[in-house]
């Protein structure tokens, strides 16, 4: 017996029939079609809509306890953990108004496969992968619009309305958190949208057996259908994006010229030389603690960003960020608490901040944007002091 609805694709390829369920995130309705369809047609294989992190949070919901905050930092993560964050306050804000479970219907793939003997698939990217990849795509001032739209999706009370919420069915919770920015920015399409279709189909191609169902945000169903057709390379699109030589080298030359200015100052004008120096430390050092002491940082971490950001930023390599959120993380350990609270903390302004978790990230981030404000103007600084004493 097979179940038939507007919001199910059937397609026969190469001898395998594939069942696509264009589901609704942010729908009651959804988690019950799929429940009856897979229970009907007995598949081989169920692909659910899901990366390894999406799927460990979901049987896991302790598997914030296992995070290693120092590792995050070092490895440049904080901005893609906020992101992660984000997208579960908004999720908890449409649970709240509307009593969604936002993902039941994948939350039902998993067990139906489990009731019905089905192997299942994690057919999603990952969603650092796709966060990366987004990021490497927008530039400085990209990644302080995208930053600014992930923090006020968090603190905003705004209601959604019933119109909203059906536009949502019909998005990808991804695309809904950011709906706006990619407005501004239309080639995250791509990495956002047409590589996850690809990623998609080709996981569900892979998936054994002659019958696959795949349980799919409606928003991605008419992508698949046409990207299921193709071969897709999953190790190119899994690939982290290249880093430009470009900025590598501006990265290097900005710190030589600044350098070199101050050093041929003081040869010539040491007083000049002096007031060169005092302003590239005074603007980095108090823009990065000032970053820092709106994040609520230690002391000691509001200290440590104004020691480092005028050094830091000599070295493309490395980050005032990176050292204050260390201290910071060192001088207020996050606790197993903190982790296991973080689902319902960055439902709040007040639990943001008050989370030991997210006040490390955003000592972070803010320490870092601090110290790159400090960088344009206290670099500005010194090229017109040194103009000034020699035109």
């Amino acid at each position: 017996m097979s179940v038939e609805n507007e919001n199910i694709t059937r397609i026969e390829l190469d001898g395998k029939e594939f069942i696509l369920i264009g589901t609704a995130h942010v729908s009651k309705n959804s988690a019950e079609l799929v429940k009856e369809v897979i229970e009907a047609e007995q598949p081989d294989s169920v692909c659910v809509e899901l990366d390894e992190q999406r799927y460990q949070s979901i049987v896991d919901g302790n598997k914030w306890k296992d995070t290693d905050i120092f590792k995050v930092i070092k490895e440049k993560k904080a901005p893609l953990l906020l992101m992660n964050l984000a997208l579960s306050s908004f999720q908890k804000r449409i649970a709240n108004q509307f009593g969604i479970n936002a993902g039941q219907e994948m939350i039902q793939g998993i067990q139906s496969a489990k009731d019905t003997g089905a192997e299942l698939v994690l057919a999603d990217r990952n969603i650092q992968t796709t966060f990366s990849r987004i990021w490497g795509n927008v530039g400085f001032k990209g990644k302080m619009m995208l930053l600014a739209q992930v923090i006020a999706s968090v603190f905003s009370n705004e209601k959604i309305t019933e119109e909203e919420l059906e536009k949502m069915k019909n998005q990808d919770t991804i695309n809904a958190v950011l709906s706006e920015f990619t407005e501004a920015f239309p080639r995250l399409k791509k990495p956002l949208i047409d590589e996850r279709d690809q990623y998609l189909s080709q996981k569900i191609k892979e998936a054994k057996g002659p019958k696959v169902v795949a349980v799919l945000g409606a928003a991605h169903v008419p992508g698949i259908k046409e990207e299921i057709k193709q071969d897709h390379d999953l190790r190119q699109l899994n690939e982290l994006p290249a880093k430009s030589s470009f900025p590598k080298y501006i990265g290097w030359l900005i710190p030589i010229i600044i350098i070199s200015m101050i050093v041929y100052t003081f040869v010539t004008n040491p007083e000049v030389g002096m007031q060169q120096t005092m302003s590239w430390i005074l603007f980095h050092g108090t823009f990065s603690a000032l970053g820092t002491a709106l994040a609520f940082g230690h002391p000691l971490a509001i200290l440590t960003a104004f020691v480092a950001a005028p050094i830091t930023a000599l070295d493309p390599i490395t980050a005032a960020g990176w050292f204050a959120g260390i201290v910071q993380a060192y001088f207020s350990r996050p606790s197993v608490r903190d982790f296991e609270n973080l689902a319902e903390d960055v439902f709040s302004f007040k639990g943001f901040w008050h989370n030991k978790v997210t006040r490390v990230l955003l000592v972070v981030v803010f320490a870092n944007l601090g110290s790159s404000l400090g960088t344009f103007i206290g670099a500005a600084d010194v090229v017109r002091l040194f103009l000034k004493n020699f035109i």
